[in-house]
């Protein structure tokens, strides 16, 4: 029978805390999927009479972001601003599990908890603006506010907070790939356009902040297609919707009032139809309704 793993972090978990308890569970979930979780003050460890109590076996536990062992960065030797301990439990998993080297949404999310863990956040642009009031290591805080007779739920909310940006930072660097290899490029009057026939509808976003002041996507799955154009964009997409419709009787489309959107397909939807019209049909008409 397996033995039950203990990772123990510190009381009031932060970000780096959390992290290094997120990436055991995830990513070596044969071993630590089930793990109990223990809090002790910062710094130290479990004690034996804890152990006893627990009735835990001392071979079963490591301590993360505490206990200035093997997974903890507060000593003089790893006191550089590139290790916290979320940094080293990575390294760790990579010497057992090479494959995880090779995920590059992880190494972002483990570079980014780095950097906020030596107070990086300090240095970025407008470092006073409220905007990052709502980032990950933020909301944690909120949480402790909010909640400061529960460690277990701190930390249950800053793994699902890395559930999520893990989730995020993935499709990101899936459409990062895409733009690289895939895609029609074309221009108009206002500018460069991009249409893509992809199911990464993080596609749009990105071409938009490289520059594109017009994304077409077709989902090549389900056959839906969203068209939007960068907000400061001198066009309007309304000529583009009526051309459409009179093409189209079976799709089902939504023309934002904003004039940048022109939506068939979405999750907020569940009734929408998708168009049967190909994506080469969509540029065409862009191309002859807003020039060259």
């Amino acid at each position: 029978m397996k033995k039950r793993k203990t990772i123990v972090i510190h009381h009031a978990p932060d970000l780096d805390a959390i992290g290094g308890v997120w990436l055991f569970t995830r990513f070596a979930p044969q071993d630590y999927s089930d793990a109990k979780v223990l809090f002790v003050n910062p710094g130290e460890t479990l004690t034996p009479t804890e152990i006893a109590k627990e009735q835990l076996d001392p071979q079963d536990i490591i301590h993360v972001d505490t206990g200035l062992g093997q997974f903890d960065h507060h000593t003089v030797e790893k006191s550089s601003r590139t290790i916290c301990a979320t940094s080293l439990v990575f390294e760790h998993l990579i010497s057992k599990h090479l494959e995880i080297a090779q995920d590059p949404a992880l190494r972002s999310l483990v570079a980014f908890i780095t950097e906020i863990d030596h107070f990086g956040e300090i240095y970025w642009p407008e470092a006073e603006n409220t905007r990052y009031a709502f980032m990950i290591h933020e909301l944690i805080r909120g949480q402790e506010l909010a909640d400061q007779q529960s460690d277990e739920r701190q930390m249950m909310f800053g793994l699902q907070c890395l559930d999520n940006a893990y989730n995020v930072l993935v499709q990101q660097h899936k459409a990062s790939e895409i733009l690289e290899s895939e895609g029609q490029t074309f221009a108009i009057a206002a500018g460069k356009c991009l249409a893509i026939s992809s199911k990464n509808d993080d596609v749009i976003k990105l071409a938009q902040k490289k520059g594109y002041t017009l994304v077409i996507r077709k989902d090549p799955a389900i056959g839906t297609v969203r068209i939007k154009a960068r907000p400061d964009s001198s066009i309007t997409l309304d000529k583009l919707h009526e051309a459409i419709i009179a093409q189209d009787t079976v799709g089902s489309w939504y023309y934002h009032p904003s004039g940048k959107m022109l939506i068939n397909g979405s999750r907020k939807n569940t009734t929408q139809k998708p168009t049967p019209l190909s994506l080469e049909s969509i540029v065409s008409l862009t191309k002859k309704l807003y020039g060259t």
